[in-house]
């Protein structure tokens, strides 16, 4: 019976094959890059040596390996190997798979199946692999650009390994590029400042720098070119973004703990990055102003303010003039004193009023409008600091059965070392008249 998802080919297409193509490695071992995972102390080097594979998650960016992977797998362990991508099968096209891998699997012949966008696959969809796995119909392979902790079903997780392939690096394009030189018989017509500004092009992403290599090494010309020829001739990769993706999750990260962590270098260079993809400046201005309430607070309370004046002059101003605004509220914000102090003290008496939100407040501190909440002692005993010595009078405000909790513990740093003069001040009031 024919397999109409096998992927291996009767006869091989005539014409011309691309770059890409043409070099893709015929064993692992010529695999450039993934060394993490491929390793022969790696965790899938040793399954491999072992004789043991499982099923597998390969989760990084474009261009980095998890077709060619998936597809030497398969000639590793003498798998039938079929291919298939999550954006164009449907259910139909799976049950139609399946009863193919049954098939062989009566033949004595094991299917690898690899699906590519495996997370575009609806969580019933990807529970219709469950029964698969599980008998040996298949060993499956799946590939996702996307965090498989949200975008795969937890049983699906639970069955499979997650490796995470990265982009590659200088090193790992260079060898690329001299593998293309090798295939093509001739140097890129480039001098080394050209050379290196078209590896930066290809951004990590392999299959990218081959395409670019394809389209330089077809011009003709006899002299090296610049980087400055370079860029006329060639259309700059747009930036790797997705507004509503990991990425966009990844970098607001990286962008807030460089604040957190004092560096304003590091910080505007994510801040730099997000607006080059392509984000929104407002949600940019919103993050920036939570930045300053929760990682620099009282230590700094101008922070707030920065940012606000500066979410407000890019409204008026616009992009990309209103944009310098806020990257000064970053460059601010760096550089600032950091206290979470109120952060922590915050999520302390939240804690602490979801365990006692059923307690009323003391009597001597509720008003008394009525001659019947008077009689009932509401308000009595109550002392008016403003009368007390020192504007203080130690009065408990927490609830009478509840012990008095501590929540904000000012750090002694910035304006909150003045604050935390103040609080011991007052602390050691209230223990000098005895009050709790």
């Amino acid at each position: 019976m024919a397999d109409l998802f096998d992927s291996t080919p009767t006869d091989t297409p005539a014409g011309p094959r691309p770059l890409a193509d043409r070099l893709r490695p015929k064993t692992l071992s010529e695999v450039i890059g993934q060394q993490q995972v491929l390793g022969p102390e790696a965790p899938l080097g040793t399954m491999l040596a072992s004789g043991s594979l499982s099923s597998l998650i390969f989760w990084g960016p474009p261009g980095v390996g998890k077709t060619t992977i998936a597809r030497l797998l398969a000639d590793e362990t003498d798998l039938h190997f079929v291919q298939i991508s999550a954006i164009f099968t449907g259910v139909p096209d799976l049950r139609k798979v399946f009863e193919a891998a049954k098939m062989r699997r009566q033949n004595g012949k094991g299917t690898l199946l690899f699906v590519d966008e495996i997370h575009r696959f609806n969580k019933a969809q990807q529970d219709g692999f469950l029964p698969y796995m599980e008998d040996g119909t298949i060993l499956l392979v799946g590939a996702t650009t996307e965090n498989p902790s949200f975008e795969l079903n937890a049983a699906v997780l639970s069955r499979s390994q997650v490796f995470i392939l990265t982009r590659l690096g200088f090193k790992d394009l260079e060898l690329l590029a001299q593998r293309a030189e090798k295939e093509l018989a001739k140097a890129l017509p480039l001098d080394g400042p050209a050379r290196d500004a078209l590896l930066e092009m290809a951004d990590g992403d392999g299959r990218a720098l081959l395409n670019l290599i394809e389209q330089v090494s077809a011009w003709k010309t006899d002299k090296k070119l610049s980087t400055d020829d370079l860029t006329k001739r060639l259309m700059k990769r747009a930036v790797k973004y997705d507004k509503s993706g990991d990425e966009h999750y990844n970098l607001i990260s990286a962008l807030h703990k460089s604040v957190r962590g004092s560096d304003p270098d590091a910080a505007l260079y994510w801040f730099a990055r997000m607006l080059a993809g392509g984000e929104d400046p407002r949600f940019l201005a919103r993050r920036i102003t939570r930045m300053a309430v929760e990682d620099i607070g009282l230590a700094d309370p101008q922070a707030q303010s920065v940012c606000l004046q500066s979410w407000e002059t890019y409204e008026r101003l616009g992009s990309p003039e209103g944009e310098l605004a806020l990257a000064q509220a970053v460059t601010y914000l760096a550089l600032a004193p950091k206290s979470n102090a109120t952060y922590v003290a915050y999520k302390g008496a939240v804690a602490a009023a979801k365990q006692t939100g059923s307690e009323p407040p003391p009597a001597h501190i509720l008003n008394a409008p009525t001659t019947l909440m008077k009689e009932q002692g509401f308000g009595a005993g109550y002392n008016y600091d403003h009368d007390a010595e020192d504007g203080f009078s130690g009065q408990n405000y927490f609830p009478e059965t509840m012990k008095r909790g501590v929540y904000y513990v000012p750090v002694d740093r910035g304006f909150e070392r003045e604050l935390k003069k103040r609080v011991d001040f007052f602390a050691g009031l209230r223990a000098k008249r005895g009050k709790n």
